[in-house]
């Protein structure tokens, strides 16, 4: 298992254009036009919205990972791909970014699917090397987060009680603990995090968590209720205390430390967090926020440290995968 791991880690890397990555690693850039208030994403996901596929007979995306995985839905790019075309549909009113937003959207609508406590989610239907294996299906609280986003706006501009009911629904786990069902952590501490990866322990992915958290505000904004805004509000309260518990003082962490073990980020997931901190600063007026996103700045600024990073990350993946 781990040389099959080992050998698509190395074809996908091998191959960043043409592999899975090519979705998933694009230059970050927040969306201005959505930040000065139009009904946009956050993000602009340039790259992802001329993705070139593999799609399926209806243009659903799909991502081609090899080996034993081999090509499949993921729930979590077809919502970042519709958000993509939806953001460049409101620049230039195509109709082939209508068509492709909403084949994206409708998907979302139809694939929730109730998990093992009733709770509807979106299911990934592949088996997935984490720090620990997940095993199909399995879901996350990224998924929700991004797919809430694509179906609110869906539901906003068409007025369709489909996708309306659809949001309504895959808010649900985003409410809920993991132990009901849903993607909610309260730690120790008592902070309420949004794990994109339900394990054991949790691992508090932050750019999983700051995505999904965006999720939280469309939904709250959108549909007013009041367990949204304190979902939101609670995610915002644990970012502002926990945030400095990612800065190793050289690079950012992908997930909070689990017994000094340190995972950190790789370049993408760091200039991610850079743009990630900088649209919550525009969302909330936190001012920490955005004198993190200074700071990560000046660390990827400095050739030395993203070495550094480049080779720890390497060590760390082949020691612990």
């Amino acid at each position: 298992m781990r040389a099959a791991y080992l050998s698509r880690i190395l074809r996908v890397y091998a191959h960043r254009r043409s592999g899975p990555l090519s979705f998933w690693y694009e230059r970050p850039e927040p969306n201005e036009r959505a930040l000065a208030g139009d009904p946009g994403y956050f993000m602009r996901f340039a790259r992802k919205a001329r993705y070139r596929g593999p799609f399926d007979e209806q243009g659903v995306p799909m991502l081609a990972y090899g080996g034993d995985i081999g090509c499949q839905y993921n729930p979590i790019a077809i919502a970042q791909y519709g958000l993509a075309r939806f953001n460049n549909w409101l620049a230039d009113g195509a109709g082939s970014h209508h068509r492709a937003w909403t084949v994206a959207a409708s998907w979302l609508a139809r694939e929730l699917r109730p998990n093992h406590h009733g709770v509807p989610v979106w299911m990934h239907h592949f088996d997935w090397p984490y720090r620990q294996r997940l095993v199909a299906p399995w879901y996350s609280g990224l998924a929700q987060g991004a797919g809430l986003s694509m179906l609110v706006r869906a539901a906003r501009v068409t007025g369709d009680e489909g996708y309306a009911r659809a949001a309504h629904a895959a808010f649900e786990p985003l409410r809920l603990s993991v132990s009901a069902g849903g993607v909610l952590v309260t730690d120790a501490a008592g902070d309420l995090w949004i794990e994109e990866y339900i394990v054991d322990p949790p691992t508090h992915v932050l750019n999983g968590f700051m995505w999904a958290s965006w999720g939280v505000l469309d939904y709250a904004r959108w549909s007013g209720r009041p367990e949204a805004w304190r979902t939101w509000d609670a995610a915002i309260s644990t970012l502002r205390r926990r945030l400095d518990d990612f800065d190793t003082g050289w690079w950012s962490l992908y997930e909070a430390r689990d017994r000094k073990l340190e995972m950190l980020a790789s370049r993408y997931y760091h200039a991610l967090h850079i743009v990630q901190l900088r649209v919550l600063y525009r969302l909330t007026g936190i001012a920490h926020f955005a004198d993190v996103a200074d700071r990560f700045q000046s660390y990827l600024d400095r050739r030395a440290y993203r070495m550094l990073a480049f080779g720890r990350k390497a060590v760390f993946k082949l020691r612990h995968y």
